[in-house]
This record gives structure tokens, sequence and C-alpha cells, in this order.
């Protein structure tokens, strides 16, 4: 198990735990780096921050998880050191938040068009004050004994290309970097391998401000790995990484500090950062 994780989410947005769960948690694990990466949200960061006072070995990283599109289907930016109380970002999640909405809310449309029968109401309840998704659709589909797991939710119904799948209003990766870097944060493409051509996302990136790949990533292979950090030396970059934790299903989820991330990683970043804003404080 690993003392860094850069990649963890809370019931702000996607997650099973809430941020102060979250906290606990890595601290009960040994960890001493920890990011709080929610999708379109900062919400969680200030309790995130709060409960790691009760833990003085963890350093909490406020992060962010931008969900983008490219011709050939979805890339996501990693945000570190986002300013989390600047307007405009905040301004900009807000719309997020709103397009989130009218997606979810499409799909449940679809879904009742396919006979499969929830309640827009009963989603928004699981869905509470975390920016609305899929998942909490899914668990709706679950609640309701139509999948049989999470996974199955995401196969038959909501999935790219599904019956019930909806577009999301799109924005391209340098989009996403580009309202990072606005907010004095760090850029890092998430699991670059699920871009057919990491390297070509590497080279449109790095004007915007990319400055890491997530190299260390939950079940990537040793030899995965290995292809990455090269990557990333390659191009100047930092190898950063993390299990992209949510909590939904603990059995089969990579656990918070699962995915091996070396220390140099979470180092790397805050002197980058420290470089960039010699007044930031962890």
């Amino acid at each position: 198990m690993g003392r860094v994780d850069l990649h963890v989410h809370s019931t702000t947005s996607d997650g099973r735990l809430s941020p102060a769960e979250v906290i606990r948690e890595a601290a009960e694990r040994g960890l001493v780096y920890i990011a709080l990466a929610d999708h379109d949200s900062v919400d969680g960061i200030a309790a995130a921050k709060a409960a790691a006072q009760s833990f003085p070995n963890l350093t909490v990283i406020p992060g962010i998880e931008i969900s983008t599109d490219i011709p050939q289907g979805e890339v996501h930016i990693l945000g570190y050191f986002i300013d989390y109380t600047d307007p405009q970002l905040l301004a900009q999640l807000e719309n997020f938040k709103n397009s989130r909405r009218r997606r979810a809310q499409a799909m449940v449309a679809k879904l009742d068009k396919l006979g499969v029968h929830i309640d827009w109401q009963r989603v928004l309840e699981i869905a509470g004050t975390s920016t609305i998704g899929r998942p909490h659709i899914a668990q709706a589909l679950l609640e309701k004994d139509y999948i049989a797991s999470f996974k199955e939710a995401f196969d038959e119904y909501l999935g790219h290309g599904k019956p019930a799948y909806v577009e999301r209003e799109k924005m391209l990766p340098a989009e996403a970097a580009a309202i990072i870097v606005k907010a004095r944060g760090l850029p890092v493409l998430a699991h670059p391998l699920t871009s057919p051509d990491p390297e070509g996302l590497i080279l449109e990136l790095k004007p915007a401000g990319l400055v890491g790949i997530e190299a260390y990533y939950k079940d990537y292979t040793a030899e995965e790995v290995k292809r990455l950090v090269g990557l990333a030396r390659r191009h100047n970059l930092i190898a950063t990484g993390g299990s992209d934790f949510h909590g939904i299903e603990p059995d089969e989820e990579t656990a918070i500090g699962g995915a091996d991330v070396p220390l140099e990683a979470a180092e790397r970043l805050i002197a980058l950062a420290k470089e960039k804003n010699p007044k930031l404080i962890l």
C-alpha cells in the first residue's frame, strides 16, 4: 500500500465517502499526501482540509477532475493546487453542475421510454448535495432491481453508445487545462491509456500548461506504468498517479493508496506549485 494518492473522489461528486471520511480512511492507511479530485467540483476541499487538521501527518492537496471530449471519446484533466475559492472557477463549475443535471434528466427520460422506470426525485435524493452524475442514476436502477451491479448499469444503459446514454455539453481538453491554469492550478492528464493516442494528446496539451500524466493508476500493469513513466520523462512531465477511488463497490475497487504512487510524485507537484506560487501554504 502506497503513502500517496492523488486521485480520490467523495460524495461531493460521485463517491460513497464524505470528504471527512475520505481523509479518515487515508490517515488510517498511513498516507502522507492525498488529493481530493472530485468531478467538476471543489465543494469538498474545505471539509477535507478541515478534517485533515486531526491528522498532522497527512497533507491534503486541493484538486479537481474535469471531463472533456475528443472525437474518439472522453478525456479527463486533473487540476492540482487550484484556488478553490476563485470566483471565475466557481462560476464555471456552476455551469458544469447545471449541465450535468440537464444530462441526467435526459437519461432518466430515455430510460423511461425503454420501459425502465426510475423516479427523477429519487435520483436527486441519492445525489444529495453532490454534483449529479451517472452513478446516481445507476444507484436508482440498482434499488429497483433493473440491474445487479453498477457495471451492468453502464454496460446495458448508461455507457457511451448505450440506449440511455446522453452526450455531455462539449469541452476540449485544452479548454479544461486553461480553466485550471487560470485558477492557478497544475493540469495533469488523467488515466492516459483511455486515449487512443496519449502522446498526441500530450503534445496538444503541453502548450496549454500540462505538467504531468497519471502513470501510476489503479489497475495499470507494471509494463503500462513503465511505458507511461517513460513518456512522462520524454516530455519533461511529472509522473503522478492515484486510485481513482469512489468507494461504490469497495470489494472490486482499488483502495485509497492502492496505486503505489511514489512519494516523489507528490513532492515534485508540490515543488512546482511553490515555484509558481511562493506564498503557497499546504
